[in-house]
């Protein structure tokens, strides 16, 4: 049972051992991206077999063995051992056969200023951080991609690139708008504010699912800049990708180089587009669409951040939590939970 999964696990590791691809650094990624993904299941796997032995020993014990004593210690063990059996194989299936494909990828998240000023800002870098501690605490890799700073040391705009294990499926109801209540620290009287930022959360896509075609681009350069919009070099290292059918836009600076940050762009440009198709598909789903927590539209207040009473509400499903400065330190784990849990009751209905 499942040996041609094994299979392919063995070929992968082979492919990355040869020497021939050592040079090819695309193609190492894809394929530690494919062994990575994997590498989970094939443990089950293996420890489903190694359960299954041990069930078979323990039934050939019960019928064969002379010793009543080592007969009842055999049968004690055949019922855990068949309950772990049932839990592995459902594991493994879910594993294989995700409710949403997509949760295992890694994505592009995007983070803007909205209503509030310079406040706006801040609360949009305050967010960058949640979120970046959330991903050490999940064991995930955060890099940014682009970023575009104000004085105060927020952020106007933050794109960054997320990696590690079921990484969307992780933070993908983070999609739309965030709401901050809280006196700001450009605020001298004391006065409470109420500011936004909103969230997108985009699986990333490879070159395989979505291909762009170099005539469909428009590729401009220019000098990186920093807080206030001063050039931070001479040299035009920072990319602009104009995608010409669909008119999107994508910018990328904070890069060592100019081929790093082509490669960035282009990255995100692919996961952009993948995500239009997304949505595209599930606005034609209305049924399916009703029964998903949030459209995934940034223009949907999910949550707010109330720092006066101690409070973060989900406007979604009606609950808060508090210890709010634990929340923006990144413990988003009972969040995040709540919300698979609830989705998965409105997938069963």
């Amino acid at each position: 049972m499942y040996s041609d999964i094994k299979q392919k696990f063995n070929d992968l590791e082979a492919e990355l051992a040869k020497p021939e691809n050592t040079g090819d650094l695309e193609k190492l990624k894809r394929l530690a991206q494919e062994r990575a993904g994997l590498k989970e299941v094939v443990e089950l796997i293996l420890e489903l077999e190694k359960t299954e032995k041990l069930l078979a020993q323990n039934k050939e014990m019960l019928e064969k063995e002379a010793d009543a004593d080592l007969r009842v210690m055999a049968e004690a063990e055949i019922v855990p051992l068949e309950a772990k059996a049932v839990e592995l194989k459902s594991k493994i299936e879910t594993e294989l056969h995700p409710a949403d494909p997509d949760d295992k990828k890694d994505i592009i998240m995007e983070i803007r200023a909205g209503t509030g000023g310079d406040e706006s800002a801040l609360f949009a870098a305050d967010l960058f951080r949640m979120y970046s501690r959330y991903a050490d605490r999940m064991g995930w890799k955060v890099d940014l991609l682009d970023s575009n700073r104000i004085g105060l040391g927020g952020f106007k705009e933050v794109i960054f690139n997320v990696s590690g294990k079921n990484v969307y499926g992780g933070l993908k109801f983070e999609s739309g708008t965030h709401r901050v209540q809280r006196v700001p620290e450009t605020e001298k009287a004391g006065r409470i504010h109420t500011s936004a930022a909103t969230v997108a959360v985009l699986p990333e896509a490879t070159e395989v699912e979505v291909q762009i075609n170099a005539a469909d681009i428009r590729i401009d350069t220019y000098a990186a800049s920093g807080p206030g919009g001063q050039k931070v070099n001479t040299t035009n290292s920072a990319i602009r990708i104009t995608h010409l059918p669909t008119g999107l836009v994508v910018t990328c600076q904070d890069q060592k180089s100019q081929g790093q940050n082509k490669v960035k762009a282009l990255e995100v440009l692919r996961s952009r587009l993948y995500e239009k198709t997304r949505s595209e598909q599930a606005a034609k789903e209305a049924a399916e669409r009703k029964a998903q927590i949030g459209t995934g539209d940034r223009s949907e207040k999910i949550r707010t951040y109330n720092f006066p009473q101690d409070r973060v509400t989900d406007h979604r499903i009606g609950q808060s939590w508090h210890s709010i400065g634990r929340i923006m330190d990144g413990e988003l784990e009972p969040i995040v939970e709540v919300l698979k849990t609830e989705q998965q009751k409105l997938n069963s209905k």
